[in-house]
């Protein structure tokens, strides 16, 4: 059928051409009789070349089947419209969406009004977007991979409950996120028995980096038995000195109970005090230094406290992460709320103890853990 003998498309191809579609327009034998010039660019070939042919002519055999299969599927979807390509004379395949309509002339003939648009730009942004994607997923995944080993090391490193010459300790560590900023240490020597938590500021990577630094200093110091007065101003020193560009401080709370259990060496600084109970009661040992790692003189002069023990004696030490806790109704239990739940449970063998701590505090908040946790529990026995 020849399109100049069809008057109704004379009349619109003027319209046809302006459209920024390309547009193909077949009877009811599906062969083509109109296409205009955007269409004939999009295939790379003339009117001469498409006109009067099938449509399925235009490509392989097996695409042609998948087309008509399209087709069929979206007809029975009560759809007009799905993706597929365009051949190419060079070979090359245009996607586009493809949008197909009958109409009818003014004779009652049927014809089908096909209109592509290329998606080109498109599909390469989805491409360039999915090997982004895949390379962040690569990434992420080293990323994963190389904080589970942080993890790993950084589990290994928290204490274990041990007992030592009239001493049992039981120990807890849990980090907020996959790795923390806190640390808990149990450093048995020859002549005394080292405690010590610490919480070094803000969270993730960062401040375990530097927590894993400091945890390193404070094993030696432990080592060497130095007393705590001096290894606290090393520990300054060393944050301000080594770390200086860290924008990073730390608190901490350190006990050194001497061999034989009659006393105990105590220090804190900028730490939320430790609970030292005798005969189920508490008595609160406050720090006497400064937040270590800010002030060259954040560790004054007789900073330190000795503290006689009798059997029976226990000592908490704790990171915030346990009194800085919240229930439904935005209430934080705070140091004295905390002081409860230890009288309360000390009574207790010293593993249940500290399992009822634990237990009473995730009873209390509201939540997940939202601060890392450590904590050192002894007692004289």
């Amino acid at each position: 059928m020849d399109h100049t003998q069809i008057e109704w498309l004379e009349g619109i191809t003027g319209i046809l051409e302006t459209i920024n579609q390309g547009v193909l327009i077949g009877d009811d034998c599906r062969r083509i009789i109109f296409v205009n010039a955007l269409f004939m660019e999009m295939v790379g070939a003339g009117i001469g070349d498409l006109v009067g042919k099938s449509v399925d002519q235009l490509y392989p055999p097996a695409d042609a089947l998948a087309l008509n299969r399209y087709i069929e599927e979206t007809r029975e979807r009560g759809r007009n419209q799905f993706e597929f390509y365009l051949p190419h004379t060079n070979g090359t395949k245009v996607p586009v969406v493809i949008t197909s309509r009958e109409m009818e002339d003014p004779d009652g003939r049927i014809f089908a009004l096909v209109t592509v648009t290329d998606i080109s730009q498109q599909k390469r942004a989805e491409l360039q977007l999915q090997e982004s994607n895949s390379r962040l997923e690569d990434r992420q995944r080293q990323i994963d991979d190389d904080l589970e080993l942080a993890a790993r090391i950084q589990r290994s490193l928290a204490p274990r409950s041990l007992r030592w010459d009239g001493v049992a300790v039981e120990t807890y560590y849990h980090a907020a996120r996959t790795i923390g900023g806190d640390f808990g240490l149990v450093s048995p020597g020859d002549a005394s028995l080292n405690l010590f938590v610490c919480d070094v500021s803000g969270h993730g990577i960062g401040s375990a980096l530097v927590a894993n630094r400091i945890y390193s200093e404070c094993v030696a110091l432990f080592e060497q038995e130095i007393p705590l007065e001096p290894a606290f101003e090393h520990l300054n020193r060393f944050v301000l000195n080594s770390l200086e560009n860290s924008v990073m401080y730390f608190t901490g709370a350190a006990a050194r109970i001497a061999r034989g259990a009659r006393s105990m060496e105590f220090a804190g600084a900028g730490h939320p005090p430790t609970i030292f109970l005798r005969g189920g009661r508490a008595r609160m040992l406050e720090s006497r230094s400064m937040v270590l790692g800010l002030f060259p003189d954040a560790v004054p002069a007789e900073s330190t406290l000795t503290v006689p023990l009798t059997k029976g004696d226990r000592l908490v030490l704790y990171t915030d992460g346990f009194s800085e806790n919240f229930n439904a109704a935005g209430e934080m239990l705070g140091v004295p709320g905390l002081v409860k739940i230890v009288e309360a449970a000390t009574q207790q063998p010293l593993a249940t103890m500290k399992q009822q701590i634990l237990e009473r505090i995730a009873a209390y908040r509201n939540g997940p853990p939202a601060d890392d946790m450590s904590l050192v529990i002894a007692e004289i026995t």
